[in-house]
């Protein structure tokens, strides 16, 4: 597959997540709940509804692919991940974390409607991500939807996603050496990356075998996406990327781009690819779109 056919491809199934993520943010209550307050809906809609490759259902929807598990199921665990990947943004762009004004080029959640409406759709999102897995409509055996449950809260909580963000924000006062840096974007970045490869494994029933060389698959994806994104903040300007860039030199933030440089970055994400290519070598030509996915995440301009 080529680089544009990949392109074609990804937005595709973008617009089919856009799709169902409006739905189930849509104004009917569901059972059991008793209202959806307009406003908050609005925020959610607002932080989640905003664009995006929608990389991580992306990746969900084909590492089930690959082992020929239910789709229908894929798309709506890819649906609550995306739900909690976006609860992790608003909650980032408020002003006691990443304190930005600008995300996929349009007001943040907290600029948009206020700081404890923010909180709040974050605080929504990140619930409903559980709601949808166990939800009767993803037609999933419970034991599945038990593993996807714990994996998920692995990633996205105190040893994942929301400990790497306070590590992050510690590395503004104190620099973390080497080890800590690849630690912190491993949690904060890589984690539910981990997940949305493993994921695919553990909808489809796949071997404890198949689940761990997916995992592996997507702490390579992590890595080479936290490294090209630091590339793209020292390199693009922020009408490309849709958000504020150059904010990690400002804050003296320590990055293993401003410590080895961006020869050194081009060389090591051309490994990260070479390393991917080689852990799905043994899925042959059924793997091809995940190896082209590592390629993009790796050359990515935005």
């Amino acid at each position: 597959m080529d680089a544009t056919a990949f392109e074609t491809l990804l937005r595709q199934a973008a617009h089919e997540t856009e799709a169902l993520l409006s739905a189930l943010l849509a104004e009917p209550s569901l059972t059991d709940e008793i209202t959806r307050p307009a406003e908050l809906l609005a925020a959610m809609r607002h932080g989640t509804l905003n664009g995006g490759k929608r990389l991580r259902p992306f990746l969900v929807s084909q590492s089930t692919a690959l082992f020929d598990g239910p789709m229908a199921a894929a798309a709506r665990v890819g649906a609550a991940l995306e739900c909690l990947h976006s609860y992790s943004l608003v909650h980032d762009d408020l002003p006691a974390m990443d304190d930005d004004d600008l995300r996929r080029g349009q007001p943040t959640v907290h600029k948009a409607f206020t700081e404890a409406t923010a909180i709040l759709a974050g605080d929504s999102l990140l619930t409903y991500a559980f709601d949808i897995i166990t939800a009767p409509e993803t037609v999933l055996s419970d034991d599945r939807k038990v593993q996807l449950v714990l994996a998920l809260s692995r990633a996205a909580g105190l040893g994942g996603m929301a400990g790497g963000q306070a590590l992050d924000l510690a590395a503004e006062t104190q620099a973390p050496d080497e080890a800590g840096i690849v630690m912190l974007q491993a949690m904060k970045t890589g984690a539910l990356l981990r997940f949305a490869c493993e994921a695919g494994a553990i909808i489809a029933g796949a071997d404890t075998a198949d689940r761990q060389r997916l995992r592996r698959f997507g702490e390579i994806i992590g890595l080479a996406f936290q490294l090209a994104d630091d590339v793209l903040d020292i390199t693009a300007d922020a009408a490309t990327m849709g958000k504020a860039t150059g904010k990690d030199a400002g804050r003296g933030k320590a990055t293993l781009v401003g410590r080895h440089g961006l020869d050194w970055a081009e060389q090591r994400l051309d490994q990260l690819v070479g390393e991917a290519i080689l852990l799905l070598a043994p899925y042959g030509d059924k793997a091809a779109i995940l190896i082209e996915t590592a390629r993009f995440v790796a050359n990515r301009t935005r």
